[in-house]
């Protein structure tokens, strides 16, 4: 009998019930019912409630305690196989686009019967899904990886750009990585920075709602983002709803977008930049009908440049106030490099007016940078650009060596720089030359001030 990742007690309640998981089951507590399957439940939740799927697709938890539990009908574990790859004959006049799963709602695949959860794997699936995709290009798939992007890291994101250079110099004409959302624009910037030069697009896309909910973006994000995989565009971008409304797709820069809220569909917002592009989607036998924003790096027959050399050990602080010194001062047991998220212009407490009340981290700053940790200023603010020359504390940082004055990046975007940079040197007068350098478009020479504003139309 099946009682997966439940306690003890409630195991032996539903052996006395005669119910297995993936039953249909009735449950009767405090003058409610309740009918669905009963669910797996995960060993990271913990906990005792029964996990039932409704038959409008959503999951409800219910406490064992008190409640009658009856059998239905029997059911059984889904065996969904990922199958072989599709080999299918290319399709003329159609350009090759490889799917790469790195995780993710968007490529999951649902057994209606059970509610379980399967990724899509292989094209076959994908296109059982998603059929619209396989009139924008001849689609193959990569089953990479299966985590929570919560989960990602750089070992994770190397891997990835190891795949997806393989798949360009395979003869990909371009890619797409359905991915988590809420560490997508951190691995969109690690990707910027270790495939330098593409000369195809790298299209990063998630999904804000799971596909079991009518309001899912999986369709829209997934098809937009294949769209561009096939354009004239080249480089790393994020292609996620730019409203609402199932309209359009927004394609942002990868080094310069950023997830802005915790749930909205158009969640993504491009950072002192407008979008590259907007994505028409009718959601019919159409295709998606890109149009341009701004310039956008243009396709090329150029093979990118895959340089996989990342330290890690790069720390990222938000500045606050009360912010503890000794805080500051052990990030050296722990860092090659730190990135301070600070406030305003580009400030961390500094007490130039020697308040008795006030605690200063900058000798603690100056500590890590005389051993050698460089330091590097972002703004927490987000938007605008770091200024450490208008007020005593963003002077008395930057006198003190601290990297970043003038540069308009996010804070992700400077954490992955920092691990990037830091992979390639350790000397101090080289780090920060490197860090105030453009590399890949983390650094704009005007911040375009309707980006702040902007929303599309």
């Amino acid at each position: 009998m099946s009682v997966g990742g439940y306690p003890e007690d409630v195991v032996q309640l539903l052996r006395s019930a005669g119910v297995s998981v993936w039953d249909r089951v009735r449950i009767r507590k405090d003058g409610q019912i309740i009918e669905g399957i009963l669910m797996p439940r995960p060993a990271l939740l913990g906990g005792r409630a029964l996990v039932v799927k409704l038959d409008n697709g959503y999951n409800v938890g219910v406490l064992p305690d008190g409640a009658q539990i009856d059998l239905i009908s029997k059911g059984a574990e889904p065996k969904i196989s990922s199958g072989e790859e599709s080999r299918e004959a290319p399709k003329k006049g159609l350009r090759n686009v490889t799917i790469v799963s790195a995780g993710g709602t968007i490529s999951s695949r649902i057994d209606y019967n059970t509610g379980a959860v399967f990724p899509a794997l292989t094209a076959k699936e994908l296109s059982a899904i998603f059929p619209g995709i396989m009139q924008l290009a001849n689609v193959r798939s990569v089953p990479l990886l299966n985590i929570l992007s919560e989960d990602m890291s750089p070992s994770h994101w190397k891997l990835l750009a190891q795949t997806v250079y393989n798949e360009i110099t395979d003869g990909a004409d371009g890619v797409v990585i359905t991915h988590g959302t809420d560490t997508l624009h951190y691995t969109a910037s690690a990707l910027s920075f270790m495939l330098q030069g593409l000369g195809v697009p790298v299209a990063l896309v998630g999904a804000q709602r799971s596909s079991d909910r009518g309001s899912s973006d999986n369709v829209m994000n997934l098809e937009c983002s294949v769209a561009v995989a096939a354009s004239d565009m080249a480089g790393v971008v994020v292609v996620m709803h730019g409203s609402m409304s199932d309209d359009y797709c927004l394609v942002h820069q990868g080094v310069k977008v950023r997830k802005m809220h915790t749930s909205r569909r158009d969640a993504f917002r491009s950072i002192n930049v407008l979008p590259y592009a907007r994505v028409r989607w009718k959601g019919d036998a159409s295709a998606p009908i890109i149009e341009r924003i701004r310039d956008y790096p243009k396709r090329s027959g150029g093979k990118p440049k895959l340089d996989l050399r990342l330290d890690d050990k790069v720390a990222l602080i938000y500045v606050h106030p009360g912010i503890n010194p000794e805080f500051i001062d052990s990030l050296s047991k722990y860092y090659d490099g730190v990135v301070l998220a600070g406030t305003g212009l580009g400030h961390a407490p500094t007490n130039p007016g020697n308040d008795p009340l006030a605690r200063s981290v900058l000798p603690s700053i100056r500590s890590l940078i005389s051993s050698g940790i460089p330091v590097v200023m972002a703004p927490q603010t987000i938007y605008g650009r770091v200024n450490m020359n208008v007020y005593a504390a963003g002077r008395l940082l930057k006198e003190a060596g601290v990297i970043g004055d003038q540069c308009d990046w996010t804070p992700e975007a400077a954490l992955v720089k920092l691990m990037f940079v830091l992979g390639h040197t350790k000397d101090m007068k080289e780090v920060k030359r490197m860090m105030e350098t453009d590399m890949v478009g983390e650094i704009s020479s005007t911040s375009d001030p309707r980006a702040f504003l902007y929303r599309s139309t």
